[in-house]
């Protein structure tokens, strides 16, 4: 089971390199981490945007890129749909966002022509480690389900495990996080919480253990459990944070990164093929650990379908 950035780095590199379209790749600091993921053969970049400005970027970032694929493209919109025809050809295995709306790519992965999208809930997965855990943590959903209902929770559910399968935990520990740990009838996600429990346990949910409603500090923390005399296995174990809506995942997320200085991936799931996301804020660490994920799922999702 892969703990740590360095870890998931290292099994990254350790499998043979896939290919990655870079949609809109005009940008310096996504280059720099492609660069750094090509170096560790971790990838092998197909860069579309507009030519000129995509060595405008490398220039800046102080790399070469002559040897690499690079596909003219100036238009943001055509470009996507073109990283998204050449993952529907299976000319790639993964998609990175450049720079470009979340909103742009997202609709280009919709388009049914293509027949990457499944017709699943696409969710984001946040991936984090944070200073004092021996693990590393996936938060879902932060960026793209606003209020998901019951059924959408089940999906968002299955993706981030995926993830964690990828990360080699083969049963993560689900925590459906509410504001309490008990069921109140007036917190709908409470009630949520209750039912994704009780469909795992009945099998309707499999690959993992699902547990709630949770507050964070049971999930993640033994000592707090024990205070408050939850005995639940998930107690202080939380692999999956899992959050009841946009707002509270992307707060949390986001202060985890900035406040713990936690060191953070993400990928879009739910379509045949990850998409490596990061905010454009983001640090080129992070952008580089999203593509070492990002590559570990396609890894998985092409044996799987071998």
């Amino acid at each position: 089971m892969i703990r740590s950035m360095e870890e998931l780095t290292q099994a990254a590199c350790s499998t043979p390199a896939l290919k990655m379209a870079v949609a809109c790749a005009e940008d310096a600091p996504v280059l720099d981490a492609v660069k750094h993921a090509y170096d560790k053969n971790i990838i092998i970049p197909v860069l579309i945007g507009d030519k000129q400005k995509i060595f405008k970027e490398a220039e800046t970032a102080g790399i070469s890129i002559d040897s690499w694929e690079i596909i003219d493209i100036p238009d943001k919109k055509a470009a996507c749909e073109e990283a998204v025809r050449l993952a529907s050809e299976g000319k790639i295995s993964l998609i990175m966002k450049g720079m470009v709306d979340t909103s742009i790519i997202m609709k280009a992965v919709l388009n049914k022509e293509y027949g990457l999208y499944t017709g699943g809930v696409l969710s984001h997965v946040g991936v984090l480690e944070v200073a004092g855990f021996d693990r590393l943590f996936a938060i879902t959903d932060s960026a793209i389900n606003i209020a998901p209902d019951l059924d959408a929770k089940v999906s968002i559910i299955k993706n981030a495990v995926e993830v964690e399968h990828a990360l080699g935990n083969e049963m993560p520990k689900v925590a459906a996080l509410c504001a309490v740990e008990k069921v109140n009838p007036k917190m709908e996600c409470t009630l949520d919480a209750a039912k994704l429990e009780e469909m795992n346990k009945e099998g309707l949910i499999t690959g993992c253990l699902i547990g709630g409603p949770f507050a964070l500090d049971n999930a993640v923390s033994k000592e707090a459990a024990a205070h408050k005399g939850i005995t639940s296995p998930l107690a202080g174990n939380a692999d999956v944070l899992f959050v009841p809506d946009l707002e509270a995942g992307n707060l949390l997320i986001k202060a985890m990164e900035y406040f713990g200085h936690a060191r953070k991936a993400g990928v879009i799931m739910g379509a045949r093929i990850p998409i490596a996301l990061t905010s454009r804020a983001t640090a080129p660490e992070s952008k580089m650990y999203t593509i070492a994920i990002s590559k570990l799922i396609a890894t998985l999702k092409e044996a799987r379908n071998a």
